[in-house]
Parts: C-alpha cells; structure tokens; sequence
C-alpha cells in the first residue's frame, strides 16, 4: 500500500460548528442531518441546558445546548443558529440528539497523525469531553468526543423527559378529537341518511 493510500485511510471527516466563538468539530460519521432552528418545545423540571425537543419525522428528539452545558456564556438564536442531529452510543445504546451551534463552518479531512492531545489548561471545557485537537489554519479546532458529552444518568432523563412530552401531546390529540367528535342520544337522535330535514339541520 502506497503512503498516499495510507494516509487517505488514516483520514477522517469532521463536520466543524462554533459555539460561543470557538470552533468545534464532530466525527462526521455521527452526524445524521443539520437542520435550521425551528420551534422547540420546551420540557418542564429538565437542566438548564437542555433546550427542550423536536418532532423529526415523527420522531422525538431532544436539543442540547453544549454552550451552557460546558458552563460558556448563554447566546441568542440567530438567523446562523442550527440543530445538529447526532447518533451517540452511551453504553452500548444508541441515541439521536440534537446539539445546538451558532452556525455550521465546513466539513474538513483529519489525518490521524494530526490529532494532538488537549493541555489541561487554557481550556474552557472539560478534557474528558474531548477527543483532542487538530490545527485549522492559525488556530485549533476542538474534537468533540460526543459519546462523552453527557452521561448514561443524563441519556436516560433526556429520553424519559422526551416520551413523556410525546405521550402527553398525544393524549391531548385524542382528547381534542373526542371533544370536537358529535354525540347522539335522546336529545340527539342520529339523523336517518334520507332524512333531508335532519342532515340539513
């Protein structure tokens, strides 16, 4: 195997977004789709940092903000402002979220080789969450480890909190349609089909 060949296997694609004014990036095997911020709703007693979830293709999907999860300064929805939709495996199970960025920069190759470990200092999130850095032109891009961002505890509240919402919405569907549904009794009798009075009211 020729060392061109190597090297295009050792690379990897990262999918790279800002958050509170630092560039991020996420292997872009574990993204889905990004998709622009719309309507989320919001879902009670559920940290700070959880945004509340969205409907995708019938899907509940809850929408993290990494920003106030990482402890950096809150920032306001701009016409930038998107949803990442993630697969993260939290032991060994499988979950789709959506991580909130400021807005999207570029998909880029990362060689293997290039990957250089975080220091412990000078960084405003915790290493743990951090695959390491890479060098994008004059500065770094974060390497975002989202397997590692929020916990098995956190998983199982998010997805908890998320059926609860779409059970909820469901069984306000179903009240809604047997409010507006017609009942028939004595008072009212169930018109005959060539009872034209009774179908014309």
């Amino acid at each position: 195997m020729t060392t061109a060949m190597n090297e295009a296997v050792e690379q990897e694609q990262y999918l790279t977004f800002l958050l509170a004014g630092e560039e991020y990036a996420i292997s872009i095997l574990k993204v889905k789709e990004i998709i622009e911020y719309d309507t989320v709703t919001t879902v009670p007693k559920t940290p700070r940092w959880v945004r509340g979830v969205i409907n995708l293709r019938g899907a509940v999907v809850p929408v993290v903000d990494l920003g106030l999860k990482f402890g950096l300064e809150e920032r306001p929805v701009t016409k930038t402002t998107c949803i990442v939709i993630v697969e993260g495996q939290v032991e060994g199970q499988s979950t789709l979220m959506g991580v909130m960025a400021d807005a999207v920069s570029q998909v880029m190759d990362i060689a293997a080789g290039d990957v250089q470990e975080v220091p412990t200092f000078g960084t405003r999130i915790k290493v743990d969450y951090l695959q390491g850095m890479a060098q994008l032109g004059k500065k770094f891009v974060l390497l975002l480890d989202i397997d590692k961002v929020l916990s098995a505890d956190e998983v199982q509240d998010l997805t908890a909190a998320a059926t609860k919402l779409s059970e909820a919405e469901g069984n306000a569907d179903s009240q809604n349609l047997t409010e507006a549904a017609p009942t028939f009794g004595e008072d009212n009798p169930v018109p005959e089909a060539n009872d034209s009075t009774a179908l014309n009211g």
